[in-house]
């Protein structure tokens, strides 16, 4: 059955002449009289966007990852080695849950993008904020260096070891405190894995603030500790906004209890948001109080083609215009990507190839009012030329299918070879420049040079491909990228942290004066520099 509503100059397929379901209104536009491809993308690899790490790590095909203090030129700091009596020590405190076998530390060693491995001998998995506390009261009291891991999908290294620090793991800390019907206030422990809380809130009508590729193995304290953007930070903002308090765990074991769900406190320093983006490194955050917002009666997602960077910086200016307080993401990829995603997992695009395509989700109370909107958006784009092809969809599957063209480009990039990101914060007009820069500075030497990410906040995912790990094409890469970026006055960390990758080059992003209170931070919630050692802030000499 056709659609009901159409649109004047649109012509719509039968359901019988295409695999998109009823619930997908594809359309023909600016008269390209083509049939929507079959073995669409609605099939069962598409509609599961989650990145699960060990399906990375474990692979037995996969070459043995190269240990970080080989491949890249680090100290270790004069650290405590872990005894015999410390492992009778954690045994008390986290009696049955102290690791040692080496297959299973194995995975923990290892980051999911398979670039850095530590050689950690011991695993702990607390249950408790006062298991955590006496673990760390330890760990203080003999020098032992602690490395907290929570789903380990971080990108820059910043989850797993460098050296033999104890991996510290919020995997069994999984349980939601308390949620409030009225207020929409979460309070959970820090192991709780984002995609469960999603659904765990919006049962009572609600949605998260936060929504990543990952959802399916990253947990909320990850998330908070290393102030995941995600793709409803058009929408919902940072969670420098979004937390309402936190719970944490310092160095030497006091535990700070800051697990407000006031949404109004102005009482003194607001002490959580030290924590909100520090990766581990001021103290182990182990529970999280989060404001979530209604949940939309009516989502939509268009998946469009454009014929350049241009059409696509002008399409997000329209998009402001007319779609307003609905528009909650506006993401971009360009072709490269698109014959990532569909080479490597076999997803197929709805749309005619093209140089570049937009992902545009609206969400709103009133499905009338919201279709409207979205169709004067959509018919002018068309009839200016921004906007060669598209479709749209609104049932939750058929979204959830469009967005994995979006979601999935980071796994399909790790399958394509050794993979060097870059996730900067640009000026919105110049997003593109760097990619098309690197493509001549290159040649050759990469296999892709690729860029798409979160247009509507000035979000640039840079990602460059090669057979294996290059020093050659690293050299070309760094620190050109950071002086790049630097001299557009943006960032060299978007929203992905700093990690172990890129401690070095926050002065690319920040002053003398402010690394040099950072430093001064860190001193003082950690004066023996046991939490995550070789990370986020430059090495001292």
């Amino acid at each position: 059955m056709a659609p009901h509503l159409v649109q004047p100059g649109w012509r719509f397929w039968r359901q019988a002449a295409c695999t998109l379901g009823a619930s997908v209104q594809h359309r023909t536009w600016a008269g390209v009289s083509r049939i929507p491809r079959l073995g669409s993308p609605w099939g069962a690899t598409a509609t599961s966007p989650r990145v699960y790490r060990s399906g990375f790590s474990t692979s037995p095909r996969a070459p043995e990852v190269m240990l970080t203090r080989e491949r890249y030129p680090v100290r270790r700091l004069p650290f405590s080695v872990v005894s015999g009596e410390d492992l009778a020590a954690f045994e008390r405190i986290v009696p049955g849950r102290v690791i040692t076998d080496p297959e299973v530390l194995e995975a923990s060693n290892v980051d999911w993008l398979r670039t850095v491995r530590g050689s950690s001998v011991l695993l702990l998995r607390p249950r408790t904020t006062e298991e955590v506390s006496h673990i760390l009261r330890h760990c203080h009291e003999r020098n032992l260096a602690v490395n907290p891991q929570g789903g380990n999908t971080g990108m820059v290294g910043g989850s797993v070891p460098v050296f033999d620090e104890i991996i510290l793991s919020t995997a069994l800390m999984n349980q939601v405190i308390s949620f409030h019907d009225m207020s929409g206030t979460l309070v959970c422990q820090a192991g709780c894995v984002l995609e469960d809380l999603s659904r765990h809130v919006e049962e009572r009508g609600f949605v998260m603030p936060l929504d990543l590729g990952a959802k399916g193995s990253c947990h909320i304290g990850g998330n908070v500790a290393t102030n995941a953007g995600g793709l409803r930070f058009l929408r919902y903002g940072s969670l420098h906004g979004t937390v309402l308090g936190l719970e944490v765990v310092l160095a030497d074991g006091t535990v700070l209890n800051c697990l407000s769900t006031l949404r109004k406190d102005n009482t003194g320093y607001d002490l959580k948001q030290l924590f909100i983006g520090s990766e581990g490194t001021l103290g182990v955050i182990t529970a999280v109080s989060i404001l979530c917002p209604p949940k939309p009666r009516a989502v939509s997602v268009a998946f469009l083609s454009c014929p350049g960077f241009s059409e696509v910086l002008q399409t997000f200016s329209t998009c402001k215009g007319l779609l307003g307080e609905i528009l909650s993401a506006y993401e971009f990829m360009d072709a490269e990507c698109m014959w990532l995603v569909t080479h490597h997992l076999r997803l197929a695009s709805p749309v005619q190839e093209s140089p570049f395509y937009v992902l545009i989700e609206t969400s709103g109370s009133r499905a009338g009012h919201d279709a409207e909107k979205l169709n004067d958006f959509l018919e002018q784009v068309l009839s200016s030329g921004l906007v060669t092809d598209g479709t749209v969809a609104t049932d939750h599957m058929k979204v959830k299918a469009l967005w994995a063209l979006r979601e999935r480009i980071s796994e399909a990039l790790s399958r394509d070879g050794y993979v060097y990101k870059y996730d900067l914060s640009l000026p919105t007009e110049r997003l593109y420049d760097l990619v098309t820069d690197l493509r001549a500075r290159l040649g050759p030497r990469a296999k892709h040079v690729v860029g798409y990410g979160h247009l509507g906040d000035g979000n640039l995912h840079l990602n460059v491909t090669s057979e294996a790990f290059s020093p050659s094409v690293l050299g070309a890469l760094e620190p050109y990228v950071y002086e790049w970026t630097a001299e557009q006055r943006g960032s060299v960390s978007a929203e992905h942290g700093l990690g172990f990758k890129k401690r070095g080059v926050l002065g690319y992003s920040k002053p003398p004066e402010a690394l040099r209170l950072m430093q001064q931070l860190k001193a003082l919630l950690d004066p023996k520099g046991i939490l995550n050692p070789y990370k986020t802030l430059p090495a001292q000499a």
